[in-house]
């Protein structure tokens, strides 16, 4: 006898498990696993991004189309990146550019390491036709303010001598003079929209180089050089548009892009994973459902500060549906996750039988934590 169709369909909306499980992996073996303990319910798979690594892929399994590009790395060398495109609206995610993981050998350069590549994303979407530009920060491996990134728009950073500065931070302490060049013709009726779910400013002991530089490989002599070459961008950006956003929330992202992208691209910018589950249409995806299921490879207090299972929870809120979560590691308390909201939450380390099956036995763990949650909350 075929399987009776439960009311309302359950939504699948993880976040990557980093190091083991992409969105849509992870999303596919949720939803397996529910499947296979509710015959004849239907499951969305829907996964998400903050704005950071992964929110390329969020896209394309949303709908949009990939575009192949070869772009400058984060140290010049070409690579081969993709941008995201619908319509007029393109996603562009900066870790395909000039992310920690397209650093040759994994080799740092966190004086010479730009974001050129980025910038060139953005010319690819705009020749495209593009008018919304959703520019996902994070994982970035270069502290240059988001010089390079203007640079590949049109924008001539100039030395005292009138040459322009080769790319990476450390050379924006010998930045004389900028020149806009074309940029505002190139971007002429274009937006651009910047996810991002940090809000250290440019500068400071918050700011782009003293929290994210150790993590790209700058010591304390590295910092202090950074910390000389963005104070001297930003205070020429400042004479030269007359605005100073140096303290702007978020305006210390991925080394400093959000500075550039706020001063001279005119971009606005929104909390990461609100932006890219409005893209990703999850508002349409929820209504109606019984259950909603999120998730990363960590929930933890990070999680709870603009993450995107914390995103995903407060939006099924919104809708009156419950949510739950799945974890690679589980270290918040029962209290804490349901008080974010959550009406259950299962750990792939609580599954495994072995350490280290978390890791190694990730996909398979995941279909056991659907089929478990499945059982709990999808009851008849």
């Amino acid at each position: 006898m075929p399987a009776t169709p439960h009311q309302g369909h359950v939504v699948v909306a993880p976040d990557k498990f980093k190091g083991t499980l992409e969105g849509a992996e992870a999303a596919a073996r949720i939803a397996a696993g529910i499947r296979r303990a509710a015959p004849g319910t239907e499951v969305r798979e829907l996964p998400v991004a903050d704005g950071g690594e992964g929110t390329l892929a969020a896209a394309l399994a949303a709908g949009f189309t990939r575009v192949p590009v070869k772009v400058a790395g984060p140290t010049g060398l070409p690579v081969d990146a993709a941008l995201a495109v619908r319509g007029t609206t393109a996603v562009v995610e900066l870790a395909q550019a000039c992310g920690l993981a397209r650093l040759p050998g994994g080799r740092t350069a966190p004086l010479t390491a730009g974001s050129y590549g980025v910038g060139q994303l953005v010319a690819r979407a705009v020749a495209l036709g593009a008018r919304r530009i959703v520019l996902g920060l994070g994982g970035s491996a270069s502290t240059d303010g988001g010089a390079g990134l203007v640079q590949a728009l049109g924008v001539r950073l100039l030395d005292a001598e009138g040459a322009e500065l080769p790319p990476g931070g450390a050379a924006l302490r010998r930045l004389a003079e900028i020149d806009p060049g074309p940029l505002a013709e190139r971007l002429a009726g274009a937006e651009v929209v910047v996810a991002c779910d940090v809000d250290n400013p440019l500068l400071g002991p918050r700011g782009a180089a003293a929290v994210y530089g150790p993590q790209k490989g700058a010591d304390a002599a590295d910092l202090a050089v950074l910390e000389e070459g963005l104070t001297r961008f930003a205070d020429l950006v400042a004479g030269t548009t007359g605005r100073d956003v140096r303290q702007a929330p978020g305006a210390g992202a991925a080394g400093g892009v959000g500075f550039a992208a706020l001063a001279l691209l005119g971009a606005t910018m929104r909390p990461g994973i609100e932006l890219l589950l409005e893209l990703l249409g999850f508002d349409g995806a929820v209504r109606g459902a019984r259950l909603v299921v999120t998730g990363e490879g960590c929930l933890d207090a990070q999680t709870l500060h603009g993450k995107a299972p914390a995103g995903v929870a407060a939006a099924a809120a919104r809708a009156g549906v419950r949510v739950a979560a799945v974890a690679g590691r589980l270290e918040l308390s029962e209290p804490e996750w349901r008080a974010a909201g959550f009406a259950a939450a299962l750990a792939l380390t609580d599954l495994a039988e072995q350490p280290g099956d978390s890791l190694t036995r990730a996909a398979e763990l995941a279909e056991t934590a659907g089929e478990r949650l499945a059982a709990e909350l999808l009851p008849g």
